[in-house]
């Protein structure tokens, strides 16, 4: 009997050993973990990998193991937007693996590394855009991505965590690194270039870690995430859906299904008697100028914007967000000198008038919220149009900020009268919070220092910029 025990003893401590070093080895081969928020509000728990297997997703206690969302492959070189010279196979050595979080779930981890919840009720919101780091041949443009000064990245999203957010909203344009850093620029020597896991890292899981950990995110789609730039790696690890074979960028004869996908609305709950979403918008590839009406992009466009409609009558106060700005105003350096100021997305805008006629949005849509021009912009209108905030200063290579005032006949769109326009491009990012009977919303620098502040609410906004 007393050898039994013994026996049953040793079992029990090297059952225990065996377990703890698996769980050591499934920390080491994490190599991100994270919350995307999905369709609906549905909560997916994500992580990558150097293990062959999916690790466990602990909730309340209870493990399982996660799903495989896309396993580890080098896809062959396809048609990029560089020379092909400048580019090369992507190479995904990592494990991708998801699984949905309960609705009651009070605590969830991975391979012991504790996972933010949502929260029913979001009173919090950090929004960032356009963080990556540029590398670029075809404009001869090499940002300096090993200078944590120059490629703020990093400092500014560890800021944006000390302010404890319920939710990060990432505008997009996460991955900017597409060809080699030359030879002679020190300041970027080293840095990994193309689309493959080791680029994703260096440009946005390694830097975005704090936030990763602080809050769940509402990914939006960018133009550097179409098929030709980093698209396979946005369908690997960020978008909320499921992962479907010819939606992932991999084949250029498959581009017209992965270059584009369905809005959907992320509810954020009550306050003051008043619900709110988001409504998450891919226009990721769309054209600057409108598309004529035999191109079948403008179509799928026509059909998501009746979507976007749809699903703006589920909650009182609907923010919608994209990345290319529809009522926001983006500068060009002119070879003569000066600045030439471009209005808002005429592609967007020439499908929408079509839609909604006297003001783009439906009634329902209160805020549009956007990236792509790599300023902070904060603009109001005297006759009905929703703000629009633009939050594209996230660490990429900067644009020249428009002096303000700005000339009046200056807009984004000539129905659009402009009542409060101010910008910035300071790296920073911007806070939306969530009061009794309104919004406010301000604008900060990676130091912490306040840009621009606004108060929203139902039907007006009103902005005063605090720092030029």
């Amino acid at each position: 009997m007393t050898s039994v025990l013994a026996l049953a003893a040793c079992s029990s401590v090297s059952s225990q050993k065996s377990t703890a070093v698996s769980q050591t080895a499934s920390m080491t081969a994490l190599q991100a973990s994270w919350v995307v928020m999905g369709e609906q509000g549905q909560a997916i728990a994500r992580a990558i990998t150097t293990d062959t297997v999916c690790p466990a997703l602990v909730q309340d206690g209870v493990a399982q193991v996660m799903s495989v969302r896309a396993a580890p492959a080098t896809i062959a070189q396809r048609k990029t937007a560089s020379k092909p010279e400048a580019s090369k196979p992507s190479a995904f050595p990592v494990l991708t693996c998801e699984a949905p979080l309960l609705k009651t779930t009070v605590s969830a981890s991975i391979a012991g590394h504790a996972l933010p919840l949502p929260k029913a009720t979001v009173k919090r919101i950090v929004v960032v855009g356009d963080s990556g780091c540029r590398l670029k041949a075809s404009d001869n443009y090499f940002q300096p991505c090993n200078d944590g000064e120059k490629w703020a990245f990093r400092s500014m999203v560890e800021k944006a965590a000390t302010f404890k957010p319920d939710l990060v909203l990432h505008v997009g344009d996460y991955q900017y690194r597409e060809n080699p850093c030359p030879d002679g620029h020190p300041e970027c020597a080293g840095s990994p270039w193309g689309y493959g896991w080791d680029t994703w890292q260096a440009d946005f899981f390694s830097p975005a870690q704090a936030l990763l950990n602080a809050a769940p995110w509402v990914m939006v789609r960018g133009n550097h995430e179409i098929c030709t730039r980093a698209g396979q790696g946005w369908w690997r690890f960020l978008d909320p859906r499921p992962l479907q074979a010819g939606r992932d960028c991999n084949l250029d004869q498959n581009d017209m299904m992965g270059d584009y996908s369905a809005p959907y609305a992320v509810p954020l709950g009550t306050v003051g008697g008043q619900s709110a979403q988001f409504i998450v918008f891919d226009s990721s590839k769309v054209p600057a100028k409108a598309l004529s009406h035999e191109d079948p992009a403008r179509q799928i466009y026509v059909d998501q914007m009746k979507l976007v409609n749809q699903l703006a009558q589920q909650a009182d106060f609907n923010l919608f967000t994209n990345h290319h700005p529809i009522l926001g105003m983006s500068v060009e350096k002119k070879k003569s000198g000066g600045l030439d100021v471009k209005p808002g997305n005429g592609a967007l805008q020439d499908v929408m008038r079509d839609i909604n006629p006297d003001r783009l949005f439906s009634d329902k849509i209160q805020v549009a919220i956007s990236g792509h021009v790599h300023l902070f912009e904060a603009l109001t209108f005297s006759n009905n149009f929703p703000t629009q905030f633009v939050s594209g200063n996230g660490g990429s290579s900067l644009d020249t900020p428009l002096k303000t005032p700005l000339d009046p006949s200056v807009t984004p769109y000539s129905a659009a009268q402009l009542a409060h326009f101010s910008n910035s491009n300071d790296v920073g990012f911007m806070t939306l919070e969530r009061e009794q009977h309104g919004w406010k919303v301000q604008a900060w620098n990676k130091q912490g220092n306040l840009i621009t502040a606004c108060q929203m609410q139902e039907k007006s906004t009103q902005c005063h910029q605090v720092m030029q």
